[in-house]
Order: C-alpha cells, then structure tokens, then sequence
C-alpha cells in the first residue's frame, strides 16, 4: 500500500474521476491526455450515468466543424454574449442567461466546439445533418448548436436501455479503456480526504462498495466490459489522488431533501429522470459542502425553466422518464415498460383526490430559448422582450400538479400523485397493452369495470387517502358533458374529443418527473472549487450537473467542463 502522511491508501493515481457520465468520461480522456494516470470511481455496476439513457442530444457551438461544414456562423464571442445575455426570457416569463456565471460562461465558450472535435477524435459519431435545436434548452439565440449522437442498436454499443445516449458513452468509454483509464465500478464516494478538515489540498476520497442486485438474483450486475476494471469486493477504499479529484457525480436532484432546498414542492411523490439506472445522489455537493465548500447559482434550480420539471407520455410505471425494454439489464427493478401517450385528448388527469385541475394539453414545459426564438434579435437589448410571445398559462400544468389539495396532510401538505384516467376505447385508439410487463399493478397501475370500484383500488405509498368513487364519478361525467357540449367548462381543453365511458377504466400514474439539475457547487473558469470564501480548494474540481453557475440542459455543458477538469487537474504538480 502506498502511504501519504498518516493515511493508508488502497488505490492511487494521480487524477481520481468520480463519476463515470457525461462529465467523469471526457475528464478522465483529458487528463489521460495530459499524461495524468487516472482511476474512475464509479457508484453503479456500469458506466453512464444518466447520460447513457439520454435522447444523445449534445449542444456544443463556437464554431464547430459541424456548424462550418453548414455554414453556420457561429464564435467563443457569440456563445458567450447568448448565454449571459440578460434580456431573454422564456414565454412564461422567466430569465433562461441572467444568473449565469460570467466567468464559468466565459470558460465554457472558449472550450465548446475543443470538446466537439475531441468527442469526435474519441469516437464520437454524430449524424450528418447540421446543427439543430431538437432536444435543446437554453442554448443561445444565435446558432443552431444541437448534435444529435448516431447509434445503432447491436452495432457493440449495447447499453442499460436502448437509448441515443449510447453513441455518446460507449466510445468515450473504449477511448479511455484503451488509453489506460481505470475502473472502480461498484463503489460510492463517501467523502474527501483533505490535508486538514478544512483546509489544505484534496488528496483522496474514501469510498464503500455498493453492489447492484437485482430482484430475484443473487449476484450483484457486472459492466459491459471488464478490460481495465480494478477488480476488488473491499468493503471500503482509500484512494489517492496525487493531482486532484473530479467531481461528476451528476448533480442532486434524487436527494429529496437537497432539492427541496431549492423548491420545497419537490416531495418525494416525484421520481428523477434516469432513475432507476442512475441516481443524481448530491454525494458530491454533500461531501464537497462537508469540507467548506460553496454551493453557487442556487436560482438558476428554483426557477421554473426549461425542462427542469417535466410532464409524462409515458403512463403505468414509476419510471416514466422513458419507454424500459425488456432485455434491459435493470428491468427486474424498473418492472413496466411504460404506456405512450401521444395525445393527451385521451385521457383526463386527477389528483390524489380524483379532480381535475387543468387542461391536459397544456401539459408541457418551457423549452428554453434557442437559436432563433427571437426574431429580429439584438443582444443585450431589453426590447429583445417586445417580440417574446408570452403564454405562461401553457406552462402551468406544474404548478397546477403540486397544489394543495383536499388530501394535503402535515408536515409537508405534499400534492400527491397525478393519475391518468382514461377508458377501454382509448386503450384500443392508442392500441395500448394494458397487462404486465407493459403495466406496473403494483401501485402505478388499476383497472376495474366502474369509476367507482377503480377509485377504491387505487392504492400507492404516495395516495395520502383512498380516493372516493363518487368524486371519480362526478369528475368524469362532468367531463363527459364537456365533450357533448364541445367546450371544456373548467380549464379549457380545446374541444374535449373522447369520452371516458366503455369499461373497463383505468387509472395510470402520470405524476410530473424531476429532470435537470442546473445548480451545484461555486467553480471559476478552471472548474477548481471554491470554499464559502471564494477560495480555491486545492486538488478539487467539479464538472457537469453538479457544478453551478450554469443555466442550461444537455450533455453540451457536462462534456465541456469535464474537458476543462482533465487538462487543468493533469498539469497540478504531484502532492506528497
């Protein structure tokens, strides 16, 4: 064992990656780069992160090959002025580039279209077609900067789920395995070891192994590739970080209780993207925070913008981020695929209660602006606003969602979940399978052949009360005569087109789900941490979802700051 100080260490390299996503990936290949050796820890079985079951979606401008190749003007100057220009706001209102950090900006627009060309030099492949925005959030009003990843099912870029995220991880995971990037798969990160308590330079993190096993099995899940993995079942390790340590531990919005420090509506009724593979943890922003660490950008998470909260088509499961594939390797956990739901005109929501409280079709969420949203655009003109067209009812379905209602209890009054209630001729419309493994009965999905008889049977860890069947019944009828009548009386869905009468009827969970993380802990422009003195931390960096300062969704921003983590963590001198 190698020894630094008093401390005993298991492990050790000169740069320690925490986190092995869309951030911990290109900060390990960087700092490979540099000549750096580099173990990443990572808490799940696999590598990915949340980004492995992403849309692949990458926004990266400046000035790319992609955006030359099309001739889309783009600079650093441009990305810079767009993301920091104080006069865009969504239509409903709220600013998407007011609060972001000048310094962080300043960073990420020098290093954009680097990191595009190094994901491309570390396999990356992006289909040909130019820059869009599909998918994007908050990426600038200039240029169009969203790349879309190709991947091909089968084609060795197997993943947790099939999902365009895929094209993104695997190569960067086969370039860093062939650089001699090391794996330490099965083991969170339990805190920083620091020079002093709160002082002095980060030189290691302690780590306890967390096996993933499945229901039924009795093995823990193995990764895709095992070439390079540091094999070990220790219930703890010490390992040393000579350089630094990054984090990337992918931001925090599954700890209930951190996020309900930016938002206290986010009770627990409310499931995160990318869960069940990943968990946005916040063991970075805890750990970081336990050795004097700032937390930074803190309004950038409280402000309802972009994709942050999101509204589901994906209906009877928890997970409902996404359609689950039954070869997936965590099915056994997630245990429904999922109903597609395409056009909310087929169903009715209600609360925990079983009422209505807003139009189904305006269920979706502000997208953030992006390139061309404002039309004539002059940036940093605050009569950029006169030609933002405002629709704040349209994005209220979330407000609407964690209201109080008549189930409310103490201490937390939470909203409960939202069910989807709709009819045997909406699942044969939408040619739905209602049965399991389509469908979790077991607290996500009812089905009965009276409104009455389903309210009784739904029951869920999160329905405060048992919903009563004459105020199903009252709900649907009320809304049944809307449809005669062509008008919806209450909230106004354009022209109610079905009504829910054929038995049997069913009640699908459809409650809202938590999906970006964009506050985090206070980095500069190297991505070096900064105590609450705005003070270096030495040995210590942060990229991605876990860092703040940075208003924006996708793997663009994650990719970028992992970039600049693994050049600058490579050139520290050696401690100890």
């Amino acid at each position: 064992m190698a020894q630094a100080g008093a401390n005993s260490w298991d492990l050790e390299a000169d740069v320690v990656v925490i986190g092995a996503g869309a951030a911990g990936m290109p900060a390990a290949i960087k700092a490979r780069d540099g000549g750096a050796s580099v173990i990443v820890v990572e808490a799940n079985y696999d590598v990915g992160g949340h980004a492995i079951v992403s849309g692949g979606n990458v926004p990266l401008g400046g000035g790319t090959s992609a955006q030359k190749k099309y001739g889309i003007a783009d600079s650093p100057d441009t990305v810079f002025s767009d993301l920091t220009d104080w006069t865009v706001v969504q239509n409903n209102g709220w600013p998407d580039f007011r609060y972001n950090d000048r310094e962080v900006m300043r960073a990420f627009a020098d290093h954009c279209a680097p990191t595009y060309e190094m994901l491309i030099e570390n396999g990356v492949k992006f289909k040909e077609i130019p820059p869009d925005n599909q998918g994007g959030h908050c990426l600038g009003n200039s240029a169009p900067r969203e790349n879309h990843a190709f991947w091909t099912k089968g084609a060795g870029l197997e993943s947790p789920n099939a999902r365009p995220g895929t094209g993104v991880i695997r190569p960067l995971e086969d370039s860093a395995r062939k650089k001699g990037v090391k794996f330490l798969l099965s083991y969170k990160m339990t805190g920083f070891v620091r020079e002093g308590q709160k002082s002095g330079a980060v030189i290691g993190i302690n780590a306890e192994y967390s096996p993933r096993v499945m229901p039924g099995q009795s093995s823990p899940l193995k990764s895709f590739r095992s070439d390079g993995n540091v094999d070990s079942t220790k219930p703890t390790m010490r390992i040393r970080a000579r350089k630094g340590v990054i984090v990337a531990t992918g931001g925090m919005t599954s700890d209930v209780n951190f996020r309900r420090m930016f938002d206290p509506r986010l009770t627990e009724v409310l499931t995160v993207a990318g869960e069940p593979y990943s968990y946005q943890d916040a063991s970075g922003e805890r750990a970081a925070m336990e050795i004097g660490a700032s937390l930074w950008g803190l309004v950038n998470q409280t402000l309802e913008v972009g994709d942050q909260i999101r509204t589901q088509r994906v209906l009877g499961t928890k997970w409902n981020y996404m359609n689950w594939e039954l070869e997936s390797p965590i099915f056994p956990l997630v245990k429904a695929v999922g109903l597609t739901l395409k056009d909310w005109q087929n169903v009715i929501l209600v609360n925990q209660v079983g009422k209505r409280f807003y139009d189904e079709t305006k269920g979706d969420y502000p997208h953030g602006n992006v390139a061309g949203d404002i039309d004539p655009y002059t940036p940093n003109d605050y009569r950029n606003n006169e030609n933002i067209h405002y629709h704040p009812s349209q994005y209220n379905f979330f407000n609407a969602a964690v209201a109080m209602n008549d189930y409310s209890e103490p201490p937390e009054y939470s909203a409960g979940p939202i069910w989807a209630i709709f009819d045997a001729d909406a699942v044969a419309r939408n040619k739905w399978n209602v049965e399991p493994p389509h469908v979790d009965p077991d607290g996500y999905f009812f089905s009965a052949n009276t409104l009455k008889e389903l309210a009784g049977k739904i029951k869920s860890e999160f329905q405060a009360k048992p919903m009563k069947g004459e105020v199903l019944e009252s709900t649907v009828a009320r809304y049944n005569s809307f449809v005669d009548k062509g008008k919806d009386e209450d909230f106004g869905k354009p022209t109610p087109k079905y009504k829910i009468e054929k038995a049997p009827f069913y009640a699908a969970w459809g409650t809202p789900n938590v999906h970006d993380t964009r506050s985090g802990l206070r980095i500069n422009s190297k991505c070096q941490v900064l105590d609450m003195s705005g003070q270096v931390i030495p040995g210590l960096y942060c990229a991605g979802e876990s860092a703040g300062g940075f208003n924006q969704h996708g793997l663009g921003r994650c990719a970028t700051q992992g970039f600049i983590c693994g050049t600058n963590a490579a050139k520290e001198s050696s401690r100890g």
